[in-house]
């Protein structure tokens, strides 16, 4: 075999961090406990400040895709959050889909060296964004901050990063549940969403004090107000707060996507070993689950990092100016984008805003049906389950489709996975546009994450229970 580019990666390999693949089967109750440990070191990295920053009052790049990307609070250890490792991933699968890395994901070799690569591109970005974070001001001037500081605030949310590729990559190889990228994105949203629902803090924002948690204000007016009917109305309508409708298209955006979860096409298939031994492939709808989401709020996320460090550093360049106008609202450091790409791939905030910029919400929803789609449909070739895999998959197995030679199976299969992924991608993408517009708490990025991580580890916790005799939900 001549040279190819994943060899490139063989002399980093022996320096790259990584969890050794467990020799046996870990029991279900210890796959919890490790999960959980994950989680709690995960939380605990979310509330250790950075030392050595001057103040986190510059605008925040991921102020819009903080939750969703697992980031936490501004000047903690985990400020990049998972961006890196879902940077590096779109990018390196991107890069195998369209031929430029050559994988073979049925030869062990390849798989490692993909792995590497990817581990290597993630620490790579981490470390990039670290110092373009420190250099454009983000925790201070850097005459005030000084070179000694800055070294090591990079240091330490390089360190932060490794920290989070080794607790997904521990999870990953079998020691818990799921994985750490999964674990972190629903821990951020669910929290959102009980804050945001249940928050006893009190905030005046020209109406007098009011409670920030909807369920929360609501029994206050409903308790303290002599015109209940009023008091209703406003707990379920109030504006810039989260209300009462907001926690309702939260609560219907989580049924719908429960509901589409059990869409699925169900293929005979027989046993060439084991003559009478029939059985079903299922062909879910979301075939790719929420894989597209994932990929589409990464590339938005550092188009978004991008244009705001280059527009405050050259405003008038007509190139930058392309790429994303911002604007920094009154009483507020934080910018928001007002024209360029980065405006029209913005979700609008209101109903007024559709109709205030049609074209605006008319783009926005064709960026979000096409990139889910695309990715949707470009993650199937790289990720071992197109046709092609699937096929391989049944006949090591010594199955085939019933009604069908073997020869004819890639073509049968065809004729539903890649649509199933494409049309699947578009309806999260249709399901993140509702919940947006029906003003769900978060995002409906964000719910939509939730809601799809949640039934996953449903069903993880379901089939593990059920091997090792723990009847969770029986």
């Amino acid at each position: 075999m001549g040279f190819r580019v994943l060899h490139l990666v063989k002399p980093f390999m022996a320096i790259l961090p990584e969890i050794e693949q467990p020799t046996k089967r870990v029991p279900f109750r210890e796959r919890m406990l490790w999960t959980a440990i994950t989680l709690f070191i995960y939380l605990i990295c979310c509330q250790i400040p950075l030392y050595g920053v001057v103040n986190t009052k510059a605008s925040d790049p991921f102020y819009f895709m903080r939750v969703v990307m697992a980031a936490s609070n501004r000047g903690t250890l985990m400020e990049l959050g998972i961006s890196p490792i879902v940077t590096a991933g779109m990018i390196m699968q991107l890069l195998a889909g369209a031929g430029i890395l050559e994988v073979d994901q049925s030869v062990k070799e390849d798989r490692t060296l993909f792995s590497g690569a990817q581990k290597l591109a993630g620490l790579g970005i981490c470390l990039l964004e670290a110092i373009v974070y420190v250099m454009s001001g983000m925790y201070g001037d850097l005459k005030i901050l000084g070179y000694g500081n800055a070294i090591l605030i990079i240091t330490q949310l390089f360190v932060a990063g490794v920290v989070v590729l080794l607790l997904d990559e521990l999870l990953q190889k079998g020691y818990g549940l799921g994985s750490g990228i999964s674990l972190f994105i629903a821990t951020n949203i669910c929290e959102t969403i009980v804050w945001q629902a249940f928050s006893p803090a009190t905030i005046n924002i020209g109406r007098g004090m009011e409670f920030e948690g909807a369920v929360i204000c609501l029994f206050h007016v409903m308790f303290t107000r002599q015109d209940k009917f009023r008091a209703f109305k406003e707990a379920l309508f109030r504006p810039g707060l989260p209300n009462i409708s907001n926690l309702f298209a939260t609560l219907v955006v989580f049924a719908v996507v429960i509901y589409f979860q059990g869409f699925r096409v169900d293929l005979p298939v027989k046993s060439n070993k084991v003559r009478g031994m029939q059985g079903t492939y299922p062909i879910k709808l979301f075939y790719t689950s929420n894989i597209p989401i994932i990929l589409q709020t990464a590339l938005v996320s550092n188009l978004y990092f991008l244009s705001q460090l280059l527009y405050s550093r050259y405003p008038d360049n007509i190139v930058v100016n392309l790429l994303g106008k911002w604007h920094v609202i009154q009483d507020s450091n934080q910018m928001y984008p007002v024209g360029g790409l980065a405006y029209y791939i913005s979700r609008p905030q209101s109903f007024s805003a559709i109709l205030d910029d049609p074209v605006r919400a008319l783009f926005y929803l064709f960026f979000i049906l096409a990139a889910c789609g695309l990715f949707s449909k470009a993650w199937i070739e790289v990720s071992g389950s197109s046709a092609r895999d699937v096929a391989k998959q049944l006949q090591q197995q010594q199955m085939v489709l019933r009604g069908h030679r073997d020869t004819a199976v890639v073509k049968e299969l065809n004729r539903y996975i890649p649509t199933a992924a494409m049309f699947g991608g578009m309806c999260i993408g249709m399901l993140t546009i509702l919940a947006d517009f029906l003003g769900a708490i978060g995002s409906g990025t964000g719910i939509l994450l939730a809601v799809t991580i949640i039934y996953q580890y449903f069903e993880i916790f379901a089939k593990e229970g059920d091997e090792d005799g723990l009847m969770f939900f029986s």
